[in-house]
């Protein structure tokens, strides 16, 4: 149902919490202090694989005002079985007997004083056996050092209940697509090409570091914590204590970024095995620095390789996607199944096969980072299309035409494509940056160049929403939802959609904040899910209060379509202000499992996220200095339900994946991070931004399953924007980069390398 005349929807109001932010009344869990609470510190590794001969915390235990300093056997006299994670159990809330990574969490110390603890921390020993580490995520496919000797599989989302333990081997999940026959294609095509990318280690780099605190009283627990998942917090934390989940409560305030790092389970699990050790509140708030050592995003190596005709049609497709996963899994390997999922790309091609790979290696763990790995794999096949295009002679826009997948038909999965605007958004990027016109090519040591890249995911399914409406006695309205607001404006557009069907001013609706033992599951909030799944439990929350309202009215006799108010009707049936009107609502979308030999369903995404980005670019050949003169991110987010809450959606999306393209990378020597600061990690700053930056979407889109048409925002420009840069600069020098990022470093070496005088590696 189309939105009505004069509604809220597609009105771009102001966010509900935003004179809260401005003016620092907003709660944050950082904030908050407890009575008698105890401040945690980690003393991490310095080994990146080892087993732990001894640790020595006589010392620091000594210090004056230190409470006590934990470690892992201290943890088992009330978590016996102190493993957690969302995919596999695989990760000790501390240390236990090995470590796997350089910062991995050894011991604890508490104190009333954090400086206290802090100080103590340089008073602990520990001497390990060092053990030989795996780094490198393609050697680590078939190396003998092992990072686990088993697997634990979690089995807790119905997406991964076929993973398996493995033993002798580093691969925690090999998902494969299998489609026709790609053997008899490429023996058949008239043109194959092959390439290889790699994409780097990144943080999240969120404004607000990770902090929890837990409070364990009389068999009861309650988490205060930053995280984007407070019902899969409450699940796992009551199965590590043999709770029912009534004795957990989860209560998330406003977050300051989360970006996918804050998923699932962290620094939950450690909180609270200290606070049911003490007895008394415990809070463990990390510095920007220990932000390193929590999660990443996977860093990958993809072979691609292509079958196509002299005409320019693909005919076949191999893809062979390698995930650095770090040392625990945690949602690796829904990130290598729901990327491999798309890694072919965009386009319609008969004879497909993906194998894509978690692997364990001795780094930090990495998990889910705003893409879900879709950017990794765009950087790799839209990098690779215009390789292909430059080769056959085919113009690069012409050549992506030919193959583009088209309504209706059916993905590498089996799934079709609809309400997908891929080639509108493609046409409105072209637009916007003049294609049709001549590019002024530069002269002398400056040379330009412009590129575009399609980016294309899948949605991560099947999940759950469930929202609850509640009309007050006065009429006013409070929408319960676990949707946790962490800067996307999610609050701001789930009280458009209430309001829209109760005919309310949204900005009257008061959103509580997800509390699990107020508002009701939402498997959370990640993968560009919240606006679709909890916009249609909410949307329906609504109809069904709007219905008892109705129903109300007729029990008072009323005419249908009474202009009496809600309010009045009430007094009507209680004989004074009292009562409420509940409504509730669910969603869970269509799901076909896929066929675990090949990967093929007809139902293996509730819609596709579409974002298409162009770059301009001026490289100074003698230095390899990058500028970009324009960027042009549109996506498809069907119906914007707030134009302005998209466009910043889009912007934050495109200058945080411009920082994972031109600046950001994780650097190893030996398994020990070399950059670990903000000092040396380099995210984008005003210097670095595009000289003309424009975000739109596409105008008119309507997704028919989606709320009001909608669908997710979060995502869709951090897609496309790094090949498009990259296939920018190869336009402007005549080269294609194949690694991450682009710096001047790196275009200088190929350049010098394409001239026949390459430079010394490092």
């Amino acid at each position: 149902m189309a939105a009505a005349i004069g509604s809220s929807i597609g009105k771009s109001l102001d966010r509900l919490e935003a004179r809260d932010k401005v003016t620092g009344q907003a709660d944050y869990t950082h904030h908050l202090r407890l009575p008698g609470m105890l401040y945690g510190k980690i003393f991490r590794s310095t080994v990146p694989h080892g087993r732990i001969k001894r640790i020595d915390t006589s010392a620091a235990s000594a210090l004056e005002g230190v409470y006590r300093v934990v470690t892992i056997d201290d943890i088992r006299k009330v978590i016996p079985n102190p493993y957690y994670g969302p995919a596999f159990h695989d990760q000790p809330i501390l240390a236990d007997g090995k470590v796997r990574f350089a910062g991995e969490p050894v011991a604890v110390v508490l104190a009333f004083d954090k400086r206290i603890a802090e100080e103590a921390l340089g008073l602990i020993e520990a001497e390990y056996e060092e053990l030989p580490g795996v780094f490198d995520e393609v050697e680590a496919m078939t190396s003998t050092t092992l990072v686990h000797d088993e697997l634990k599989p979690a089995a807790t989302f119905p997406d991964l209940a076929h993973l398996k333990g493995r033993k002798a081997t580093n691969v925690a999940l090999d998902y494969k697509l299998r489609r026709g026959d790609t053997e008899r294609a490429f023996a058949e095509a008239e043109h194959v090409f092959e390439h290889t990318f790699r994409a780097q280690q990144v943080m999240h780099t969120p404004m607000e570091p990770f902090v929890s605190i837990a409070d364990y009283k009389d068999g009861h627990l309650t988490l205060h914590t930053a995280s984007q998942g407070p019902s899969f917090v409450r699940i796992e934390i009551a199965r590590l204590l043999g709770l029912p989940e009534n004795r957990v409560r989860v209560k998330v305030p406003f977050l300051g970024g989360g970006f996918g790092g804050k998923l699932y389970i962290k620094l939950e699990a450690l909180v609270t095995a200290l606070s049911v050790l003490v007895r008394k509140p415990v809070k463990i708030a990390l510095t920007m620095e220990e932000q390193f050592f929590m999660v990443t995003r996977h860093p990958c190596t993809f072979t691609i390789k292509s079958g196509v005709t002299k005409e320019g049609k693909i005919t076949a497709r191999h893809c062979e996607v390698v995930w650095n996963g770090g040392a625990y899994a945690d949602i690796g390997p829904r990130v290598t199944q729901k990327a491999g999922f798309t890694s072919a790309g965009p386009y319609d091609i008969d004879n497909v096969t993906i194998n894509s790979y978690a692997v364990y290696t001795n780094r930090p763990p990495c998990g889910a980072l705003r893409g879900f790995g879709a950017p990794q794999t765009a950087w790799a096949y839209e990098c690779h299309t215009d390789l292909i295009a430059q080769a056959l002679g085919i113009d690069k826009i012409e050549f992506r035409r030919k193959n583009m997948l088209r309504e209706g038909r059916p993905q590498a999965s089996g799934t079709p494509l609809r309400d997908a605007q891929i080639e509108r958004a493609m046409d409105q990027v072209l637009d916007r940056l003049q294609w049709a016109k001549p590019l002024d090519r530069g002269t002398g040591r400056i040379k330009r160049g412009r590129g575009i890249a399609i980016g294309f995911k899948g949605i991560t399914a099947p999940t759950t929403s469930v929202a609850i409406v509640n009309m007050y006695g006065d009429g006013s309205c409070g929408l319960y939802i676990g949707t946790v607001d962490m800067g996307q404006g999610s609050d701001t557009v789930m009280a458009q959609i209430a309001g829209e069907v109760l005919n309310m001013d949204p900005t009257t609706i008061r959103v509580i904040h997800p509390d699990t033992d107020v508002t009701p599951y939402d498997m959370g909030t990640l993968g560009s899910r919240s606006t679709f799944h909890m916009g249609n439990a909410v949307r329906a929350a609504a109809e069904d209060a709007k219905s008892k309202i109705a129903a109300l009215a007729r029990e008072l006799g009323l005419p249908e379509g009474t202009n009496v108010p809600l309010s009045e009707m009430l007094k009507r049936r209680y004989g004074m202000q009292a009562g409420n009107i509940i409504g509730t609502g669910s969603f869970i979308p269509d799901y076909e499992k896929p066929d675990n030999e090949t990967g093929q369903t007809t139902k293996g995404t509730p819609f596709w996220g579409v974002g298409v980005a162009g770059a301009e670019v001026e490289i100074d050949t003698e230095t390899g200095q990058l500028t970009i003169l324009k960027l042009v991110n549109v996506a498809d987010v069907g119906t914007a339900l707030n134009p302005k809450a998209v466009r910043q959606q889009l912007s934050g999306a495109g200058i945080m994946q411009l920082g994972h393209t031109i600046t950001e990378e994780m650097v190893f020597r030996d398994g020990q991070l070399t950059n670990g600061s903000l000092a040396d990690y380099k995210i984008p700053g005003l210097l670095d931004m595009p000289v003309e930056f424009i975000n739109e979407h596409v105008p008119n889109a309507y997704d028919k399953a989606g709320p009001f048409g909608a669908k997710g925002t979060g995502e869709s420009t951090s897609i496309a924007l790094t090949p498009a840069i990259g296939n920018a600069v190869a336009d402007a020098i005549g080269v294609q980069l194949t690694e991450l990022p682009i710096t001047a470093e790196s275009i200088y070496r190929a350049l010098q390398k394409a001239n026949g005088t390459p430079l010394a590696e490092n």
